[in-house]
């Protein structure tokens, strides 16, 4: 898997200071996959997160477990490359809003979630034993609080406003690999009423 570019991320933030990042099921990788066009492939204050202690992580702490060790917005990009099909179970809604909820709650406001996972249509999507559960553009509809506005009555998606109150909003993705799924939904905090206004963009892989 090559490196991506997502044009939303910035090297730095919107207080003008470097920002924080969480690198989540880092495994023993410390790539960085996804990155700015203003930005480099490298790494801004990380802390990394796994199960495994043999990872060497800065926190040792199991995803299927909340809350996370984490004050309120805390980090400006949590990176998740291939981990988040690994958790929960297909199914499951409540774990999903919950788990999704606990990744924004330590998002800073407009802080981004990029992660890559098994493309929907992928042999390894159920092939992997070890994978629990698909994450999709589809699945990400049901995070974004515009969606259900526009959608609900309309259309079969369930309405999960009464559960999940939070909001974010997809807006890169990039579908051009075989395999993989790549995305970055930004937590919309400040003004839920507004909803963003819900523009994305296909991305490309370099």
């Amino acid at each position: 898997m090559g490196l991506s570019l997502c044009p939303n991320l910035r090297m730095v933030n919107a207080g003008g200071t470097i920002k924080t990042e969480l690198l989540i099921g880092c495994g023993n990788s410390r790539d960085k996959r996804i990155h700015g066009r203003e930005d480099t492939p490298k790494w801004h204050n990380l802390i990394t997160l796994d199960i495994s202690e043999d990872c060497r992580p800065d926190v040792v702490h199991d995803l299927e477990e909340l809350p996370y060790p984490f004050g309120d917005n805390t980090f400006d990009e949590i990176h998740a490359y291939e981990v988040l099909e690994h958790t929960g179970t297909q199914g499951d809604w409540r774990f999903f809003f919950d788990q999704f909820a606990e990744l924004h709650r330590i998002l800073k406001p407009n802080g981004m979630l990029i992660g890559t996972a098994p493309r929907w249509d992928s042999m390894w999507a159920w092939g992997d034993p070890s994978h629990k559960r698909v994450i999709s553009r589809a699945t990400l509809t049901f995070l974004n609080q515009a969606e259900y506005e526009k959608q609900i009555g309309k259309t079969s998606m369930t309405d999960f406003r009464d559960y999940w109150k939070q909001d974010f909003q997809l807006v890169w993705y990039d579908e051009t690999e075989r395999d993989t799924f790549k995305f970055a939904l930004k937590a919309n905090k400040n003004d839920l009423s507004g909803h963003g206004d819900n523009n994305m963009e296909q991305g490309e892989s370099v």
